[in-house]
């Protein structure tokens, strides 16, 4: 019964378990070696990520489409350079690193 009570705490401990893993990304993105062509707020090969979240400010379906470039890659947003595919990043990492970008200032 004493289980039951600690039912209304879930959430938050869901919430608090989210917001450690979004804090991780930065280490995720150098583990999937996102940063041999990003830096947080220069370009290098792609735009910063300072720049990337500028552009999708504001945008209800950022997230979604910003997962789809991780995984897909992409080309013709930000130049001539195209972004490869990324298939060793998970739908799950790359909307922890979608979050995270967007949230770079």
């Amino acid at each position: 019964m004493k289980a039951l009570h600690a039912l209304p705490a879930l959430p938050a401990l869901a919430a608090l378990l989210a917001a450690g893993a979004a804090w991780a990304s930065p280490e995720l993105a150098q583990q999937k070696t996102c940063m041999a062509c990003h830096a947080v707020d220069r370009k290098i090969v792609g735009p910063s990520y300072k720049d990337v979240a500028a552009k999708y400010a504001g945008q209800k379906d950022a997230v979604d489409k910003m997962v789809e470039k991780i995984i897909k890659g992409g080309a013709g947003v930000w130049g001539a350079v195209p972004m490869p595919a990324n298939p060793r990043v998970s739908p799950a990492e790359a909307r922890q690193l979608a979050v995270w970008i967007l949230s770079v200032k």
